[in-house]
């Protein structure tokens, strides 16, 4: 039998995975009638429009397929109801690289991850790296431009 993984993710992911989906069934009609126009002008085997269509189509039903799952399986967490001196999902941390410069990352779910915003998965190499991790601990994480070594400065739940 197989089992349901939950999913963790903070609430405005949860909230941005539910206005995409409100969204994405709002174009239904859109697509079936974009399917309708193009089946009116004949031959199908030849219709680029309706082939178009149909494609989009199925990708919009996919789309809504996986973010229903997502949805399903969704286990909102608060980092405000967190607390503890290590490193767990939805914790804020500030690392110092080897040039003491300071690194702010938050860790997220896979959905709401944005390594440029400073949102980083708990599956990414240095979201698995930082998990179960303390204050003045010591992390080692490989990514393509080689090994990187941080210290963990401050860990706080905002």
């Amino acid at each position: 039998m197989a089992t349901v993984d939950k999913m963790p993710m903070l609430q405005e992911g949860y909230d941005t995975l539910t206005s995409e989906l409100k969204r994405l069934k709002a174009e239904r009609p859109l697509i079936v009638d974009a399917i309708e126009e193009a089946r009116a002008h004949g031959d199908l085997s030849e219709n680029a429009e309706y082939h178009a269509a149909k494609e989009q189509q199925g990708q919009n039903e996919a789309t809504i397929s996986d973010i229903e799952d997502k949805l399903s399986r969704a286990q909102i967490i608060d980092p405000l109801d967190l607390s503890g001196d290590k490193v767990v999902f939805g914790a804020t941390v500030t690392l110092r690289d080897d040039d003491d410069k300071p690194i702010t990352y938050q860790i997220v779910g896979q959905t709401e991850a944005n390594a440029r915003s400073g949102r980083i998965s708990y599956n990414s190499p240095m979201g698995r790296a930082l998990i179960g991790r303390k204050v003045d601990d010591e992390v080692e994480v490989s990514v393509p431009a080689g090994d990187r070594y941080y210290v963990v400065s401050k860990i706080e739940f905002i």
